[in-house]
């Protein structure tokens, strides 16, 4: 699998809206998606980026860093977020890889530490990831927070 930010490949930008919309997005953001896309990747910290992973030619997986994934939480930063894999390719250390490359781009960018949010349970445990506070969300409902070193 090749992990690449959309910016550097604009054959892909179009599927690449359209994949992060369908799995994070709902019937009228479309355009959200796309805007936050379109401006990305253009600024010297690189944040915010989006990454798909490619694998013959089609995306089998995606995440984003971001400056603030939507939460009390501002002042955490970098976020991981928009984590998926094609439910063709789970199981197959898909996941991981792109952990793995989200945390490589944060240690670029000379960040010590990256974070997330997630109801799920022991998934990013089995990484690494330590689920360290809460945050809230727009809504006020309770949110995860995992968060990791880079090095």
């Amino acid at each position: 699998m090749e992990i690449i930010e959309i910016q550097q490949r604009p054959e892909f930008f179009k599927e690449a809206v359209k994949v992060f919309w369908e799995h994070w997005g709902s019937e009228s953001n479309y355009k959200f998606y796309e805007d936050c896309m379109v401006h990305s990747g253009k600024k010297p910290d690189s944040i915010p980026s989006f990454y798909i992973g490619i694998e013959n030619k089609k995306i089998i997986g995606t995440y984003a860093l971001l400056r603030n994934d939507i939460n009390s939480r501002q002042d955490l930063f970098p976020w991981l977020a928009c984590l998926y894999v094609d439910p063709d390719y789970r199981g197959n250390s898909i996941g991981e890889q792109l952990l793995e490359h989200g945390l490589k781009m944060t240690a670029q960018l000379g960040h010590e530490k990256l974070y997330l949010s997630s109801d799920l349970e022991g998934y990013y445990e089995k990484y690494g990831w330590t689920n360290s506070t809460i945050t809230y969300g727009p809504s006020g409902a309770s949110i995860k927070v995992y968060e990791k070193a880079v090095n």
